[in-house]
């Protein structure tokens, strides 16, 4: 009997404390994992090197691929123009799921892997029904949901065995604002 070719996924990453426990449930499931690293939302730019940083340590760690966005704030800022003042969860969030996966999937496409997936269904702050619909515009996309079989503790665990930084906000200036009103 001929061994099964794995799919090639296109894992988009939001931080490496997401990525760890959805790359280690992706290769469970029989993906060979690339990992891309698109964040225009991150800000200030400090904060974006910070995570790019610890996500190519993370992809060093585990000996995976890791791909990388170009940083562009700018053009993120432009997509969610007006909707500075929507609450975490809001239709702001919806416009930049929307602007990774859209990009995730011109790159998924541009490499001519099979899929593509995000990590962004990890955190318990996402709702991933609302990423699903916004994925499935896109050919190839893979609903998984990583929050499920203790995908957020799991997240939790191997931030302490591989030392990873645990940011306290998503990462826009948006959520770090009302993440600062919230203490």
């Amino acid at each position: 009997m001929a061994e099964q070719k794995k799919k090639r996924l296109l894992l988009h990453m939001c931080c490496a404390p997401c990525a760890a426990p959805s790359i280690e449930r992706a290769l469970q499931e029989e993906y060979e994992v690339t990992l891309y690293f698109c964040n225009s939302n991150i800000s200030p730019f400090e904060e974006y090197q910070k995570r790019l940083q610890e996500s190519r340590r993370l992809a060093d760690i585990l000996n995976i691929i890791i791909e990388e966005d170009e940083y562009d704030h700018a053009c993120w800022l432009e997509k969610v123009s007006g909707l500075e003042q929507e609450p975490e969860k809001g239709l702001r969030c919806e416009v930049c799921f929307d602007f990774s996966l859209q990009r995730t999937s011109e790159l998924c496409r541009r490499h001519q892997l099979d899929c593509f997936a995000t990590t962004l269904t990890l955190s318990p702050h996402k709702v991933s029904r609302i990423i699903f619909e916004i994925g499935s515009r896109y050919p190839n996309f893979v609903p998984i949901d990583f929050k499920k079989r203790g995908g957020f503790q799991r997240s939790i665990e191997l931030s302490k065995q591989h030392d990873i930084y645990r940011q306290n906000y998503c990462g826009c200036e948006f959520s770090l604002r009302d993440s600062l009103e919230h203490r």
